[in-house]
């Protein structure tokens, strides 16, 4: 598909799907600290909301696979227009919503305008946006994955303490309507209707399973690492995954193409890059029990050290670009791989004594590295994909970033469980805490073999960097 639209006009579109990410990965996370106050709204237990959580990101994940046909089919414009709309609609009734059921039913609604919102706005900026644009666009559109899940739990708490649990939901709807009127404005047309191929329904079906169970596992997993359904349920996922594959593979126009993860580029970020996300993803979740549950630190000292994190994620956006184009795709990920393990085995020897002039800046440089790497795999992904792949490309790389969160999370729990159980330790003790930091330090190092195929030069195109003749 051909480029039309400006340089200007291809940032303020991903700025625009950017803040539809930011959304949809804000009400992932946001409701953790509001769950008690929802709960007694709804007269139930807490630990009953989670189903509120659960829905969503379920949701997610049975509908991202159909995303690229659905933009396919309908254009661009069309489907997120209508996804904002779902998921705003969907924000309005659960505000609204007076019991857990009508609660749970209004997150399922927002999952599916989740579902098709990010992959459909993100398509759109790949195919028309220039190369040498590319790493600009991408840099917006990650940001929001990195910063809303650790935004999410402070900003709902202190909602639910200064207004109510309510507004956490009612805010989405002027931002919807206003994304939605600047998506009129810059959003183009895209394909458009009678362009798409057949939709492959059994392709859908078994790799919307695959995907929900996989990620039901991982969640399951995390909340109980010694029962042995989850298992069961993880060994099941892998089975019907291998029977998605040979289906993709013999369909004539099946759901996803799969030569896509045979340009090398994006196999390293399939690969590896989703096994970094993961560590990235289980950072914001560990130091905060750690904090709490180690340090003795009350919930706001927490989160405020956590939000260190954030901080190095905005202070190292800047100087993505510089660095990409100075260092090329390689060398970054390298680069940010190695200072993020290096965070991750330091955070395993603090202790309430050190010093706060301490922990806070090495938060900060572990949040720069974790932007640092996170955009960068993002860029590289698409940056020598053929424009024949880019939806089933982007549709893919969706989908692993959802499992990627899941894995983070659930790797993190079961880690802390391992340690606690080899130590002999309480859940209040450090050295639980170090190992498990140790444990996610070595996976992230593991995250880089895939880097060792890499050439100098991949992804020049995209970072502008002229790599140095070996």
């Amino acid at each position: 598909m051909p480029v039309t639209h400006a340089p200007q006009r291809s940032r303020h579109m991903a700025l625009l799907v950017a803040a539809a990410f930011f959304m949809e990965n804000l009400d992932a996370t946001v409701i953790v600290t509001a769950l008690p106050d929802m709960a007694a709204s709804f007269g139930v237990a807490a630990i009953d909301l989670n189903v509120g959580i659960t829905a969503y990101v379920l949701t997610l994940a049975v509908f991202i696979p159909a995303s690229g046909w659905v933009a396919e089919r309908w254009g661009h414009r069309r489907v997120f227009m209508a996804a904002l709309a779902a998921f705003t609609i969907a924000s309005a009734l659960c505000g609204v919503s007076q019991t857990l059921g009508q609660f749970v039913a209004a997150r399922v609604l927002q999952g599916i305008g989740g579902a098709m919102m990010v992959p459909v706005g993100r398509l759109a900026v790949l195919q028309n946006t220039e190369k040498k644009d590319l790493l600009t666009a991408i840099a917006f559109i990650t940001w929001p994955g990195l910063v809303a899940p650790v935004l999410g739990p402070p900003l709902g708490g202190l909602i639910t303490s200064w207004a109510s649990w309510h507004w956490i939901f009612l805010l989405n709807v002027p931002l919807g309507l206003l994304a939605m009127a600047w998506a009129f404005k810059l959003m183009p047309a895209g394909p458009g209707a009678g362009q798409a191929r057949p939709f492959d329904g059994l392709g859908f079906v078994l790799c919307a399973a695959t995907c929900a169970g996989l990620l039901h596992a991982l969640d399951e997993l995390g909340q109980n690492p010694a029962r042995w359904p989850p298992y069961a349920l993880l060994l099941l996922s892998v089975v019907l995954a291998a029977w998605l594959v040979r289906h993709l593979l013999r369909h004539r126009a099946p759901l996803l193409r799969l030569e896509a993860v045979r340009v090398k580029t994006y196999q390293v970020v399939f690969n590896g890059g989703s096994l970094f996300r993961a560590m990235v993803s289980a950072h914001p979740f560990l130091l905060p029990l750690m904090f709490q549950l180690g340090f003795g630190l009350s919930p706001v000292n927490s989160g405020l050290l956590v939000l260190c994190l954030f901080a190095g994620n905005i202070g190292m956006k800047p100087m993505t670009n510089w660095v990409l184009r100075t260092q090329g795709f390689r060398r970054t990920l390298v680069g940010s791989s190695l200072v993020l393990s290096a965070a991750t085995f330091a955070c395993a020897a603090l202790t309430p004594a050190t010093p706060w002039w301490l922990v806070a800046p090495l938060l900060v440089v572990s949040g720069m590295a974790r932007s640092m790497g996170f955009t960068a795999y993002s860029s590289l992904a698409f940056a020598d994909m053929p424009a024949p792949l880019m939806s089933s490309a982007n549709t893919l790389f969706s989908m692993a970033q959802q499992l990627a969160f899941g894995l983070g999370v659930a790797l993190a729990v079961i880690f802390l469980r391992v340690a606690q159980a080899a130590l002999g330790v309480g859940e209040s003790a450090l050295a639980g805490y170090h190992l498990a930091f140790v444990l996610i330090g070595v996976m992230t190092l593991a995250s880089m073999l895939d880097l060792l195929r890499l050439p100098g030069d991949a992804g020049a195109q995209v970072s502008g960097h002229a790599a140095r003749r070996q």
